[in-house]
């Protein structure tokens, strides 16, 4: 009988940590390129995606040819379904937390788009030559936990033996149509807002270097394991007018997405960019994901200039990271206090403007 479960460390069994592993920008254009099984179909909100063949009353609103968080499908009724599905190598080394991270996560797609999770299914990868199916269970009691918060069952799942520990989810979520929020949609002039600090991904690979300090230790797992769910209340703000949630690409890549998708540039402040503390201790300490650098390789080119310190932190993987908000900015006074009355004590850290030579500048 295994009795001292804690004394499997995850990441010790996996050569990435969590949305870490994610395949870089670059490498995914490659992957998902045209294909002439795909073709372009009309949707109802005025824009174009890949559908193949047409599914369902109205067809699909949402799919590839925007790089958004989850796939989006039109009921005929005025309502939506969303799909989704998340999952990644271990980022901490507790189980349990494994589990309710990589949960909130995967769930946190859906809340992306305005929308709330109605059920979730388990994917699950595990060695079992390596790790005994006991630490597989606390994973799954993580997840159901976190399951449990957003009010969804875990309602069944599928599991292989592979080399490495993978866990994560498929989702499927709702939304009444009008609130449906897209991450190419936004205006100029919206003002930037992120409701999780960054980080994430510098502290976690202290954490599997083994010079995180015990202190600091519950840092990101904490911030990794909170919902993102004020993103069903975004959906009803028509000043909202663009939404993603920031993980594997980092900050300065799910902005690129946002603001090229919507055919504008941004500019942000970096000392206003929300950040997780001590980070710059341990960059100093050359601890960053292998991520980041594919991240810059992929996308640095429309980057304006910036400093080593701020590529490391822009660039850096986050795992259930936040949600990166284009709010109208006449609406910024109201927004703040909403946010506020919510438990978010936001600033804006950038805007969107006119679309210039590079997609992404930094002051």
């Amino acid at each position: 009988m295994i009795t001292d479960l804690k004394s499997y460390k995850l990441t010790q069994y996996s050569h990435g940590a969590g949305c870490g592993c994610k395949i870089s920008p670059k490498v995914l254009d490659v992957i998902l390129k045209p294909s002439p099984l795909t073709r372009e179909v009309y949707c109802p909100n005025g824009g174009a995606s890949v559908l193949t063949p047409p599914l369902g009353v109205g067809g699909l609103l949402v799919g590839n040819a925007s790089r958004d968080d989850a796939a989006v499908m039109d009921l005929g009724n005025g309502e939506a379904i969303i799909s989704t599905t998340d999952f990644f190598m271990p980022i901490v080394d507790d189980a349990f937390d494994f589990g309710r991270i990589a949960s909130a996560n995967a769930i946190s797609d859906v809340y992306a788009m305005g929308g709330t999770p109605l059920l979730a299914i388990a994917i699950l990868g595990w060695p079992i030559d390596k790790l005994p199916p006991e630490v597989a269970a606390q994973v799954m009691e993580g997840s159901r936990s976190i399951c449990a918060e957003a009010g969804i069952p875990l309602a069944g799942g599928h599991s292989i033996d592979s080399p490495e520990p993978i866990f994560g989810l498929a989702v499927t979520g709702k939304v009444a149509i009008p609130n449906l929020k897209k991450n190419d949609t936004a205006t100029e002039g919206c003002l930037l807002y992120l409701t999780k600090k960054i980080g994430v991904g510098i502290l976690t690979t202290a954490q599997k270097k083994g010079i995180l300090k015990d202190e600091h230790a519950d840092i990101a797992p904490q911030q990794m394991m909170q919902l993102n769910q004020i993103g069903a209340v975004l959906g009803t703000l028509p000043y909202v007018t663009a939404l993603t949630d920031v993980t594997g690409f980092g900050v300065l890549g799910h902005l690129i997405e946002m603001a090229e998708g919507s055919g504008l540039s941004a500019e942000i402040d970096f000392e206003k960019v929300p950040k997780l503390p001590f980070i710059e201790d341990y960059l100093a300490q050359k601890s960053f994901p292998g991520g980041t650098v594919r991240n810059w390789d992929s996308y640095g080119c429309k980057v304006g200039e910036l400093s080593e310190l701020q590529k490391f932190i822009l660039a850096d993987p986050q795992t259930s990271g936040g949600l990166l908000i284009a709010v109208e900015s006449d609406a910024q006074e109201e927004f703040e206090a909403l946010m506020e009355v919510r438990g978010f004590e936001l600033q804006t850290f950038g805007k969107l403007v006119e679309k210039r030579e590079k997609v992404v500048y930094v002051k």
